[in-house]
């Protein structure tokens, strides 16, 4: 089986408050798409021992990648996989990054014409539209 290489996760819990005061969705809004985010495996996280945390550029927690993706994700990096990540975007109650194994930085999506409208025809409502990638071959847990 071959694991993909590049993906796009969700980062949920964006609304929740960090233990330091610190707020995640502010920290998600003042990221910029392409701007480099940590992934932080979680082994002794009370509520979830493969919890991976997401840290925006300036140190600030963000939220965590899914229950459903954070087995996988948290698993390549505890084996030495090497990762880089980049923030991709804002999408109601969650955040996006761009996520890639194996060297290099990820490559953000780019939406088409025909998928995205011009700016200067984009409802509020059309500003925190998120194209996802197809889902792959197979994406384990």
């Amino acid at each position: 089986m071959v694991e993909m290489q590049e993906l796009t996760l969700a980062v949920v819990g964006i609304d929740f408050p960090n233990a330091d005061g610190s707020n995640r969705r502010s920290e998600a809004m003042m990221t910029l798409p392409g701007e480099i985010v940590l992934l932080r495996p979680e082994p002794r996280n009370r509520h979830d021992a493969n919890a991976v945390a997401v840290i925006g550029p300036r140190g600030v927690q963000i939220g965590y990648l899914t229950a459903e993706r954070a087995p996988l994700i948290g698993g390549r990096i505890s084996r030495g996989e090497e990762v880089s990540a980049v923030f991709q975007g804002l999408a109601g109650t969650s955040a996006y990054v761009r996520v890639r194994f194996g060297g290099g930085a990820p490559t953000l999506p780019i939406t088409t014409a025909a998928a995205s409208p011009p700016v200067d025809q984009k409802t509020p409502d059309d500003l925190d539209i998120f194209y996802p990638d197809d889902d792959g071959p197979e994406w384990g847990a």
